[in-house]
């Protein structure tokens, strides 16, 4: 991925090189190179099966890739063979990783015991050490960043799909991570609740926010993103601009999938 003019001297926040991730005999990732800088909202789109959630697990490692570099504020995960197969050799660093790397699920996987508000304020309590009293401030505000401030009593059973989605996205925002991962993030939702979880990741990439983004709503992935990766069996089969992917499409396959989603 080519970095904006402005962020091209800035170190990368997330940076994989050359990685290859197989289940068995199944290769599914097959040599993708990616750089997300500061700011940058990477959006990856691709028929089912092209790798896309695969390779946004395998940059906050919770898939294991087999070869490839992944490289987080410019540190390189240290890896270890076990049998004929890797592992991260630190797991502090790996936990200070996923720390800084928030991912927000397609099933929302919030507790359902817990309220809407200690969903949010769990892991900055537990992981980070924050004050409770603090940290439950600090979440309030993030709920009505998201729009649901008056949910924070509730449990997630008591919400709708896209408030339980605003719930999850402010959970990840509590950890105050240096990027987002989203793993489509409108696709569990009824059609008229994907607008209100759209316009607060809207809201985040105007902030500035580094993210990326798996997600077959070609529309988000035009209005919020300023890199688009289309993911082909594998491989990267064409990358740019939202502009240049979808109004200047090269790829045959590239222009058959836009025609297949209505793009």
């Amino acid at each position: 991925m080519q970095a904006n003019g402005a962020n091209a001297h800035q170190q990368a926040v997330i940076e994989l090189r050359g990685i290859h991730k197989s289940y068995g005999a199944l290769e599914v990732i097959k040599g993708v190179d990616l750089v997300a800088h500061k700011g940058d909202v990477t959006a990856l789109i691709g028929s089912s099966g092209s790798g896309k959630s695969t390779l946004l697990r395998c940059a906050n490692l919770l898939e294991t890739s087999q070869k490839g570099d992944i490289l987080f504020q410019g540190e390189a995960v240290r890896w270890k063979t076990r049998a004929h197969d890797r592992i991260p050799a630190d797991m502090n660093q790996v936990r200070k990783i996923r720390t800084n790397l928030s991912m927000v699920f397609q099933q929302f996987n919030l507790w359902a015991h817990l309220t809407v508000l200690q969903n949010v304020t769990e892991a900055p309590i537990t992981v980070l050490g924050r004050d409770p009293k603090e940290a439950a401030e600090f979440g309030r505000g993030l709920l009505e960043k998201v729009g649901i401030g008056d949910k924070c009593d509730n449990y997630p059973s008591q919400l709708s799909g896209g408030q339980q989605q605003r719930a999850a996205i402010a959970r990840a925002l509590a950890m105050e991570p240096a990027a987002m991962l989203f793993d489509e993030p409108t696709s569990a939702l009824d059609p008229e609740l994907q607008g209100e979880v759209v316009r607060v990741i809207k809201a985040l990439a105007d902030e500035g926010r580094t993210m990326l983004i798996v997600t077959h709503d070609m529309k988000m992935a035009h209005d919020v993103a300023n890199h688009v990766i289309f993911l082909h069996q594998g491989v990267i089969e064409e990358e740019g601009s939202p502009a240049e992917l979808f109004g200047n499409t090269k790829s045959q396959r590239l222009q058959q999938f836009l025609s297949a989603t209505g793009a």
